[in-house]
């Protein structure tokens, strides 16, 4: 191997190393559908054309989920934000009672729902006697799951949980999926770069280096399938001549 070929590598090697340990944090990222979001993730549905992603890390999604609003009309003020806190209660309970759902509060990053919320996700909704409160329902995605399996136990666990008094549970967002820390799959896609890079000089031989730019960036996504993401750094490779 040349020794242009060497430093390249072990740069890459070091870059593997030295990634910052806060952006490897476990987070449940939300992967939208149409948008690019804070984290640099592709938009899901379609590739734009100056980022095709020709090495790529396959990876099932981590969750399914969908917000609701949770809301209730009873004219008492206190009794309605008291039958709102006994439904949100109830979603818990429900919640910890099976093996595939949990419940969640944010937007791009959705941490766990607790009682300790509640005051806070609690507001007036668009009627004077209506309050209602968001949450985030999530249900795990097995390797064989299929997206109406996972769609039907969230439907059924929003169908089956107690409503306290006048409350309600209504799916008002879109279906998303999730990942759980993505950086986490950082080392894998640099080792298929570096693979790629590797194999690339040594087909061009002696006399060629090979530069590899824009491993910096954060680990992005597209979706590869109804429940499967394509996990990719968006990188550059050139190759060049000593004779140059």
């Amino acid at each position: 191997m040349s020794a242009s070929i060497r430093t390249v590598l072990l740069g890459l090697a070091v870059l593997i190393v030295t990634i910052d340990a806060a952006a490897a944090q476990l987070d449940t990222v939300v992967v939208t559908a149409m948008k690019r979001d804070s984290f640099g993730g592709a938009p899901s549905e379609t590739l734009p054309a100056n980022e095709p992603p020709h090495l790529f890390v396959l990876k099932r999604a981590d969750h399914l989920i969908t917000r609701v609003r949770v809301t209730c009309d009873t004219r008492d003020f206190a009794q309605r934000r008291a039958e709102l806190k006994d439904t949100l209660r109830n979603m818990i309970r429900s919640a910890a009672g099976t093996a595939t759902i949990s419940l969640g509060v944010g937007d791009t990053i959705v941490v766990d729902l607790s009682e300790s919320d509640f005051d806070d996700l609690i507001n007036g909704d668009m009627r004077p006697d209506t309050s209602s409160a968001l949450v985030v329902i999530k249900t795990k995605i097995s390797d064989k799951d299929t997206l109406r399996a996972a769609m039907q136990r969230v439907n059924s666990f929003i169908a089956t949980t107690p409503k306290a008094g006048r409350s309600e549970i209504l799916r008002e967002g879109d279906w998303n999926l999730t990942i759980v820390g993505p950086e986490q799959y950082r080392d894998a896609i640099v080792g298929l770069v570096v693979s790629d890079a590797k194999h690339t000089a040594e087909m061009f031989g002696a006399g060629f280096g090979i530069a590899v730019d824009g491993l910096e960036h954060r680990v992005s996504w597209y979706q590869k399938g109804p429940l499967d993401l394509g996990l990719y750094i968006p990188y550059t490779l050139t190759i060049t001549s000593a004779a140059h």
